[in-house]
């Protein structure tokens, strides 16, 4: 009966270690409760390298050796696909190169509202040299706010934004999610469906600008909403919605997406991460940086917040910024720099 329970033990450990290290091959990297933890890979590996441990020095008492000793190697190969998956999307790089006559910078930062004030967002925009600004739970006051002190610091921007409701009903900045793009891009416009939310995320607006000369990127700023249990299924529908607006050949799409890159697979199309638009922050070595939250150092946090792009950009180096970190938003900053493919 002994020997029975400590099968069933192994092989219980062994389904739950593979679930949270390859959730994709059982279809539940969109599901709860898997979806929550997955979302951090990072105290995944350190924990499955705990365990490992911890068994190690069980294994010391021979009545439980070879159970003690099962467990440790599954638990330590489990810690060793984890880190090497992190390792491999990249554990950090803060190398943006020199701007060029033709590259683009982009920075987004979910502002967790009031708690970042418009000025430190200028400061940081215009640091970075951003070209595009995309600012998920941010109003359009504030966006123009930046707009101004922006264009105080020699960096001027036009201010877009998308709204559900009208602000100042329940204090919920997160009704509105604002962009500002450099005129050097052109005239944009933030498409119809987008403000009235025919065509959006389901619970948290996202904006889609056009350009209205024709040329230029189309710029998503994006904001899915969080996987609560009560909107796993808007939350889905969120991811979706988003890879939709990567079906044309110049897209560009930043913000809280809410989700990882183990909530992204199969999803992507052409080698894309999500639709055709392909993960910017994992080419350039910072993947595996968690933006969120600021609480938690960056190595243990869940990178939810993302630049994408089609294959009509090429990222060149991207930074996830630290130095923000504990002096009010939740968020980190991420800025990376594309370049035309051709």
């Amino acid at each position: 009966m002994r020997r029975i329970l400590g099968l069933l033990g192994v092989a219980a450990c062994i389904l739950g270690a593979a679930v949270l290290t390859w959730p994709q091959f059982f279809q539940l990297e969109r599901n709860l409760p898997v979806a929550q933890v997955i979302a951090f890979r990072g105290p995944i590996a350190a924990v499955f390298g705990a365990l490992a441990v911890i068994c190690l020095l069980v294994a010391l008492a021979r009545p439980l050796r070879a159970f003690a000793l099962t467990l440790a190697l599954v638990f330590g190969a489990a810690a060793v696909v984890n880190a090497a998956v992190l390792t491999q999307r990249g554990l950090g790089s803060d190398t943006l190169p020199e701007k060029t006559e033709t590259s683009i910078r982009v920075l987004t930062w979910n502002t967790a509202g009031s708690a970042t004030t418009a000025d430190t967002i200028a400061q940081i925009a215009v640091a970075m040299r951003a070209d595009i600004v995309t600012l998920p739970e941010t109003t359009i006051h504030t966006g123009e706010q930046v707009a101004v002190a922006m264009r105080e610091l020699g960096a001027p921007m036009w201010a877009h934004h998308a709204e559900y409701g009208e602000y100042g009903v329940d204090g919920w900045d997160a009704t509105s999610t604002t962009m500002l793009i450099s005129p050097d891009l052109g005239d944009y416009s933030v498409i119809a469906s987008s403000q009235d939310g025919t065509s959006n995320t389901s619970t948290v607006p996202s904006a889609v600008a056009m350009p209205v000369d024709g040329d230029g990127p189309t710029v998503v700023a994006a904001h899915a909403v969080a996987p609560r249990e009560e909107y796993m299924q808007a939350w889905r529908d969120d991811l979706q919605w988003l890879a939709d607006q990567c079906a044309s050949d110049n897209v560009i799409l930043a913000g809280d997406f809410n989700a990882t890159l183990d909530h992204m697979q199969g999803m992507g199309l052409d080698g894309g991460a999500l639709g055709r638009c392909h993960a910017t922050a994992a080419e350039t070595g910072n993947g595996a940086v968690g933006t969120w939250p600021t609480a938690l150092p960056a190595l243990l946090g869940a990178p939810i917040d993302h630049i994408l792009a089609t294959p009509d950009w090429t990222a060149t180096g991207s930074a996830v910024l630290t130095s923000l970190d504990g002096q009010g938003g939740d968020h980190r900053p991420l800025v990376v720099q594309l370049e035309p493919s051709s």
